[in-house]
């Protein structure tokens, strides 16, 4: 496997101005320009009429704003068309296959957000008295109920609010699990192809990372673990499935060795949808994993949110789960919020949150788990590791694999070796498939493979949908190897904004806008 030291490149490639012509009102086709709201409308008009607000006497003094406070008005029509036009460039799973590896994007059933807007449960609000949320509370146990029984663990805390947020979880459990020990054990080991949170989250709260290093074949060797255990190892933070889209073959024996060091195992479950009802990670040895509700169970996600990280704990840290959680009583479910409600062996480490977890994400969840019940959510994981080996089977001979020819899980990683040559980057390719209509496969991760590409299609691809996707994919690479390298390097040509210099955009974001000054007004109108 070529090893990839340097990692995503910090410059974006070199973009050559388009050969299409600019049009008079910038759109493309029926891909209308869309402003700023502030830029659509205008400041001395309005969408609606309002009488005159009777006299009163402000209050606020010298704070009483002294300037008009300078918003844009609209009519009904234009603000409805504004928004409708941001809709329509908002590239989701409903509009399109959606690889992007290592963050599942799944079908979301239209049931799923019926349920969750339910009344009783869409505006069920967190500050309500225990006595009126019965049902919340019951719903939670049930969720609850279903993880533990699908990963074969003691305990859950619902409260983390997506995925790094359940790591911090799972690592502060480990964490007073060792202080109630009255050790000091401040190393953790990290695969050097875990997802970048793990290490951040390690270390964020005091441990010192050490990486393990990754097996030619992309896996991380029981040998290399057993190399670096010490008594201060904590723990090790391992993914499984991988982000090289392999399953660890040799989990159990890493659990064991991590075990009899005294240590902790912490899964990073993001790839949970590859082997939920196929495979009980309580089983493997985990002692901690987050399961990220946003991608295994259908809720949409993306841009930051809403997300769900419910981490379930063996019975090693079933003790240190967070306030609140839910609890199994005589009466049905209580929940129990306060240190005054513990009963004897619960040693909770604290709160994460102020309140009890995303009660539309645990709504869907469920809704999803019980439409498609255990048969339905194992035959969810086969399929969608056998979409992902599909498209392996379609692209093997022409796009090359760092781990060799092997049987992936739900995600399938090439390299960028078979570029070699064309003058064409990774970078290149997924903004030539943008053009194709089809929003690009994670790239340049995981770090360990240069030039990464890692497809997810995930289980709810049609055949036709998924050899639709290969054969494109087939013909970018033959148009890359006959030299065709302007439609690479110019891409995207037809989306509505041209290629970005990306670490610009990243490290400078404009997220305010500011109101350009007069002269750029007028030099505009000209």
């Amino acid at each position: 496997m070529s090893m990839n030291s340097q990692g995503r490149p910090t410059v974006a490639a070199t973009a050559a101005t388009s050969d299409l012509p600019d049009t008079f009102t910038g759109n493309r086709a029926l891909q209308i320009e869309e402003a700023l709201l502030f830029e659509v409308g205008r400041h001395d008009v309005t969408g609606v009429d309002l009488d005159e607000p009777a006299d009163f006497k402000p209050r606020l003094g010298k704070l009483a704003r002294q300037q008009p406070i300078d918003l844009p008005g609209l009519s009904e029509p234009e603000t409805m068309r504004h928004y409708v036009r941001l809709s329509q460039k908002n590239y989701s799973i409903d509009s399109g296959l959606y690889p992007l590896g290592s963050c599942t994007m799944k079908h979301n059933p239209r049931l799923n957000e019926k349920m969750a807007r339910l009344p009783g449960i869409g505006d069920v609000h967190p500050l309500q008295p225990l006595s009126t949320v019965g049902g919340a509370v019951e719903l939670m146990a049930e969720l609850g109920r279903w993880l533990l029984e699908m990963t074969g663990m003691t305990s859950v805390a619902l409260s983390p609010k997506a995925g790094a947020h359940g790591e911090l979880c799972g690592m502060m459990a480990i964490k007073a699990a060792i202080a109630a020990k009255g050790e000091t054990r401040n190393i953790v080991l990290v695969p050097e192809s875990a997802h970048g949170t793990n290490p951040a989250t390690a270390a964020l709260i005091g441990f010192k990372v050490v990486t393990v290093p990754a097996r030619p074949d992309g896996t991380v060797a029981p040998e290399a673990v057993k190399a670096l255990l010490s008594p201060d190892v904590a723990a090790i933070m391992l993914t499984n499935p991988n982000t090289c889209g392999l399953f660890e073959r040799d989990v159990v024996e890493i659990a064991a060795a991590i075990h009899a060091a005294g240590a902790y195992f912490y899964c990073d479950g993001a790839n949970f949808n590859a082997i939920v009802g196929k495979a009980k990670v309580g089983d493997l040895g985990v002692d901690a994993m987050h399961i990220n509700l946003h991608k295994t169970f259908s809720t949409p996600h993306g841009g930051g949110g809403p997300g769900a990280g419910p981490v379930v704990l063996s019975e090693r840290l079933a003790a240190f789960a967070p306030l609140p959680f839910v609890r199994a009583g005589e009466d049905g479910p209580v929940l129990v919020e306060s240190e005054e409600a513990l009963l004897p062996g619960e040693t909770p480490f604290g709160r994460m949150t102020a309140f009890h977890g995303q009660m539309g994400m645990f709504v869907r969840a469920l809704s999803y788990m019980l439409s498609h019940g255990s048969d339905g959510v194992q035959q969810a994981s086969e399929d969608a590791v056998l979409n992902a080996n599909y498209v392996r089977a379609g692209l093997r001979d022409l796009m090359s694999q760092p781990s060799g020819d092997r049987t992936c899980m739900h995600e399938v990683l090439f390299d960028d070796t078979f570029l070699e040559g064309t003058g064409v980057s990774t970078l290149d390719f997924a903004k030539a498939m943008i053009d194709e209509g089809y929003h690009p496969m994670t790239m340049y991760f995981p770090l360990v493979v240069h030039g990464a590409m890692l497809i997810e299609p995930t289980e709810s691809e049609s055949k036709a949908s998924l050899d639709l996707f290969i054969a494109t994919l087939r013909d970018l690479v033959m148009r890359a190897k006959a030299g065709e390298l302007e439609r690479f390097q110019q891409a995207p040509r037809y989306a509505p904004r041209r290629r970005l210099d990306e670490t610009r955009a990243a490290r400078s974001p404009k997220l305010k806008w500011e109101k350009p000054e007069p002269w750029v007004e007028a030099a505009a109108a000209e």
